[in-house]
């Protein structure tokens, strides 16, 4: 029976996630996929996590299944607060919020900062999760180029005096999809023209702990503070299945976050909560995380190797200092859309760069990840793409 009832423009216009519809493609068991951004399941910290579950079910009890505020678990936000003023950024407790995952933080960004129509710069390409939960708030997309050193900030100026922005996003550290890290002479120049121009800087920073090469860099919270709103998460450091995320938000609009996620949750899971916080406030996060650095270290130079090995030389890509991806670069003449339907005949997958892309796309290029595949997988996957890909992109 057809319902005929009448769904808003929004809902019709909302498009699925391109990388939700591969994964369904994917899920076969034969198929190496490197197309998701999965942590490595195997290393979640499983039995610490279950004791955890069953100590704030026994110290806790009622409380951990309550309603709760809608900023948070005040242990976990202090435990972030300190945490963050420890490697330089300087925050007190509340000025974090927890929230259900680092997308959900940037939802409350789109309904803080959008209206329709308002200009919004992104890196070219950028987060597609990010392009999803702003485009339900009908912006216009800004693009800026990025080179080896992260966004042209050259390009950034003339799209402020232009554009007049809302704000500008970022993904600073290992980006995703490129892997690229901005540098830190342009993060200090972006800070300066947000500074300048009154326009804050969104900084998605989910990867930031997972650094398997080169020092460290100060943030864009570090050298922004208040003009800069930072998002984190513990999906790719625990577990992305506990959806637990947080906002570090400016003193003067907490008020204006808080009001947002009440009309959207009321609040982020109390129990998930309260597990992290046990799990974490002896000092397991930071062991469990040097594990994730070991694991994913091997992991990443088993694929940069073996594309060295098996790829065509007239096919290029990113070698990053961290994170989850690197980012494939095909002949001009290539298309990555096409070919997967043949990557997949011949059991492996990945994301087509296209839908990266909020201005003029790419289809010559594809995003890996090289987090969830053991290193045996790694490199017959690897294998498997290149006779797909030397079909086409001879040297």
């Amino acid at each position: 029976m057809a319902l005929n009832w009448i769904l808003s423009e929004r809902a019709w216009e909302m498009k699925s996630s391109a990388i939700r519809d591969i994964l369904k493609v994917t899920e076969r068991p034969d198929i190496i996929s490197f197309a998701g951004g999965l942590p490595a399941p195997e290393l979640f910290p499983v039995e610490e996590l279950k004791k955890a579950c069953d100590f704030v079910l026994t110290k806790y009890g009622p409380p951990s299944l309550q309603y709760s505020i809608t900023m948070g678990y005040p242990p976990l936000r202090k435990f972030l607060a300190e945490r963050l003023s420890q490697k330089g950024v300087k925050v007190a407790y509340e000025n974090i919020m927890i929230t259900g995952g680092s997308q959900q933080g940037l939802d409350l960004v789109g309904r803080a900062f959008l209206d329709s129509g308002s200009f919004v710069i992104v890196e070219n390409p950028t987060y597609l999760g990010a392009l999803q939960a702003f485009k339900t708030y009908n912006p216009h997309y800004v693009t800026v180029e990025m080179d080896n050193e992260g966004i042209i900030i050259e390009q950034v100026e003339e799209r402020i005096l232009k554009n007049k922005p809302r704000f500008i996003y970022v993904v600073a550290n290992f980006q995703n999809p490129s892997g690229i890290t901005m540098s830190e002479k342009r993060r200090k120049e972006l800070v300066g023209l947000a500074s300048e121009y009154y326009i804050p800087i969104i900084d998605d920073n989910p990867y930031g702990e997972l650094r398997y090469k080169g020092k460290d860099l100060p943030t864009l919270k570090e050298l922004g503070g208040e003009r800069v709103i930072e998002l984190g998460t513990f999906s790719k450091l625990i577990s992305p299945g506990l959806r637990i995320g947080w906002i570090v938000i400016p003193t003067d609009i907490i008020g204006v976050f808080e009001r947002m996620k009440q009309s959207a949750d009321l609040h982020t899971n109390t129990f998930a909560q309260y597990v992290i916080y046990e799990y974490i406030k002896n000092g397991n996060l930071d062991k469990h995380i040097e594990m994730l650095k070991k694991a994913y270290s091997q992991r990443r130079d088993a694929m940069i190797s073996a594309l060295k090995k098996y790829f065509p030389k007239s096919v290029k890509w990113t070698e990053p200092e961290g994170g989850l991806f690197l980012w494939v670069i095909l002949p001009e003449n290539i298309s990555a859309t096409s070919i997967l339907e043949k990557a997949v005949e011949n059991k492996v997958a990945y994301v087509p760069g296209k839908p990266f892309f909020a201005g003029e796309d790419k289809d010559n290029v594809l995003r890996l990840n090289f987090s969830n595949a053991s290193v045996e997988k790694i490199e017959e996957g690897i294998k498997r793409l290149a006779e797909v890909f030397s079909k086409y992109a001879r040297a």
